[in-house]
C-alpha cells in the first residue's frame, strides 16, 4: 500500500505532494493492493452485527411490533428514537459538504467524500425504522400516492407520510450529489485499472468523462447549484422530523424551537460521526498527510459551537415550561430531573453540554484519542436525547391515569446495536470499491498550496 508521508508544513496538506503521489496513495490500495489483514478482521467483527440486524428485522416482521417495549401509552419507542438519531447523522454529511463548498472552505477536500457516503448509509438505515414501526411493513407502500382502484390515498396529516417523502427526496438528492462528485475520480480509476473488468465497470459509471475544459466547467456549475439546493433541503428534512413532535398536542412537544433545534442536533451528531470516521480512515488508509490534525481542529470548533447551541436549547425548554405555566409541561420537565429517567438525563447533559466544553483547548482539539472519546460521548448523548424526548413525554401525558414506564426489551437492544455494525460493514465494503477521499479535489488543493 502506498502511504503518504506526514511532513509538517503549513496548509491543509502536509509534505508537498505531487498529483501522481496523491492519486497513487488513494487509488492503488483499491486497484493494486490486496485487502489487509486488519480489513478482513474488521469485516469479520462486523458480520455478527449485520446478522443481528437482519434477525431483528425478520423477527419483528414475523411476530409483530409487540416485541418492542411499547405499550398503550408510549406508542413510540426505540424504533422512532433510532430513526431520528440516524437521520440526524445522515443529514450532516450532505450539509457539511454543501456548506463547505458554498463557503469555499479548502479543507472540505479531505472529508467531503466519506461524509457524503455517511449520509447515504445513515439515511438508508434510518428509512428502515419507520417501516418497521408500522407494525405491518407489507403495507408500507400505502404511504405513496399510487394509482389504485380502491382510491386509497395517504393521510397527509400523518407524520409517517411527512417522513416518507422527506427521506425519499433526501436520499435521491444525496445519491445524485455524491455521484456527481465521484465522476472525475471514476474516470481516474478507469484509466488506472489493470483488469478489463475494472476498466469497463469504472468506465461505465464515469459516463464518458474526459476531463476536458467543457466537462470541468459544467461539473463545477452543476455541483455549486446542487450544493445551493442541498442546504435548504437538509434543513427542511430535519425540520420535518422536528415537526413530527412539535405538530402534536403532547405536553413538552408544542415548541416552535423544535425544527431549528433538531437541525443543529443533526449537525452536532453528524460532525461527531465525521470525527470518528475521519480517525478510522486516516489510520486505515494511511492518509495522515491529507487528513491532518488541522482538519480535526476545524471540525472540533464547529462541534463546540453546536454544543453551546444545544445547551441553550435545553435551557429554553426549561424556561418555556416554567414561563408558560402549563402544569403538564412542567410535569414533563420535572420528570426528567426527578423520575427514573433522571440518571439518563444527567448523562445526556454531561455528554452534550459539559464534555464538549473541553474543545475550548487547542491541545484537546488536536488530540485524536480525546476527540474520539468526546465524539462517542456526543453520539451517546444525542441518542439519549432522542429516546428521552419520546419516552418521558409519552409516559407523562395530561391524564395521570395514562402515565406509564417504558421497559426495554431484547429486541430493542438488538435493533439499537445491530445497525451500528451494519453501518461499519457498509463502509468497509465501500473502501474496497471506491475512493473514500476525493482525488481531484486534493490534487487541486495540493497545486494551490504548492504555488502559494
Amino acid at each position: 500500500m502506498s502511504a503518504l508521508p506526514a511532513i509538517a508544513a503549513p496548509g491543509w496538506i502536509e509534505g508537498g505532494l505531487s498529483n501522481e503521489r496523491v492519486t497513487a496513495a488513494i487509488s492503488d490500495p483499491i486497484l493494486r493492493g490486496l485487502p489487509s489483514r486488519a480489513w478482513f478482521l474488521a469485516v469479520l467483527a462486523t458480520l455478527p452485527f449485520v446478522l443481528l440486524t437482519l434477525g431483528a428485522i425478520g423477527s419483528v416482521i414475523t411476530f409483530g411490533i409487540g416485541l418492542s417495549g411499547i405499550n398503550t401509552t408510549i406508542v413510540w419507542g426505540f424504533s422512532i428514537a433510532n430513526y431520528v438519531w440516524w437521520i440526524g447523522i445522515g443529514n450532516a454529511g450532505t450539509l457539511i459538504s454543501s456548506m463547505l463548498l458554498l463557503t469555499r472552505q479548502r479543507w472540505r477536500a479531505s472529508i467531503n467524500r466519506f461524509a457524503e457516503a455517511m449520509t447515504l448509509f445513515a439515511a438508508a438505515i434510518a428509512g428502515l425504522f419507520p417501516i418497521i414501526h408500522l407494525g405491518r411493513p407489507l403495507y408500507a407502500y400505502w404511504l405513496a400516492p399510487y394509482p389504485n382502484t380502491m382510491i386509497l390515498w395517504p393521510q397527509w396529516r400523518s407524520a409517517l407520510v411527512w417522513d416518507f417523502w422527506a427521506i425519499l427526496s433526501y436520499i435521491l438528492f444525496s445519491v445524485l450529489f455524491w455521484y456527481l462528485g465521484l465522476l472525475p475520480d471514476l474516470a481516474t480509476m478507469r484509466d488506472r485499472a489493470r483488469s478489463r473488468f475494472g476498466q469497463v465497470v469504472y468506465g461505465a459509471f464515469a459516463l464518458g468523462w474526459r476531463g476536458s475544459a467543457r466537462h470541468w466547467a459544467a461539473h463545477e456549475q452543476l455541483q455549486i447549484t446542487m450544493a445551493a439546493l442541498a442546504v435548504p433541503l437538509v434543513c427542511s428534512v430535519h425540520s420535518i422530523v422536528g415537526l413530527d413532535f412539535a405538530a402534536s398536542l403532547m405536553p413538552g412537544w408544542q415548541e416552535s424551537i423544535f425544527p431549528p433545534y433538531f437541525v443543529v442536533g443533526a449537525m452536532f451528531s453528524g460532525f461527531a460521526m465525521v470525527v470518528l470516521l475521519g480517525i478510522a480512515i486516516r489510520w486505515g488508509l494511511r492518509l495522515q498527510a491529507v487528513i491532518t490534525l488541522r482538519h480535526f481542529d476545524a471540525i472540533a470548533k464547529i462541534i463546540l459551537m453546536a454544543s453551546i447551541v444545544m445547551t441553550f436549547s435545553y435551557a429554553t425548554e426549561w424556561f418555556m415550561a416554567w414561563y408558560g405555566g402549563e402544569h403538564a409541561d412542567r410535569t414533563v420537565v420535572a420528570a426528567l430531573f426527578r423520575s427514573e429517567d433522571a440518571p439518563f438525563y444527567a448523562v445526556l447533559l454531561a455528554c452534550n453540554c459539559a464534555i464538549p466544553q473541553a474543545l475550548w483547548f487547542r491541545s484537546v482539539r488536536r488530540s485524536l484519542p480525546a476527540l474520539a472519546c468526546i465524539a462517542v460521548a456526543i453520539e451517546v448523548g444525542m441518542w439519549l436525547e432522542r429516546i428521552l424526548i419520546i419516552v418521558s413525554t409519552l409516559g407523562h401525558d395530561y391524564a395521570v391515569s395514562l402515565w406509564r414506564s417504558y421497559h426495554v426489551s431484547l429486541y430493542d437492544m438488538c435493533i439499537l446495536i445491530g445497525p451500528l455494525g451494519l453501518f461499519a460493514f457498509l463502509f468497509l465494503l465501500l473502501s474496497r470499491v471506491l475512493p473514500l477521499v476525493s482525488m481531484y479535489e486534493l490534487r487541486s488543493l495540493a497545486h494551490e498550496e504548492a504555488g502559494a
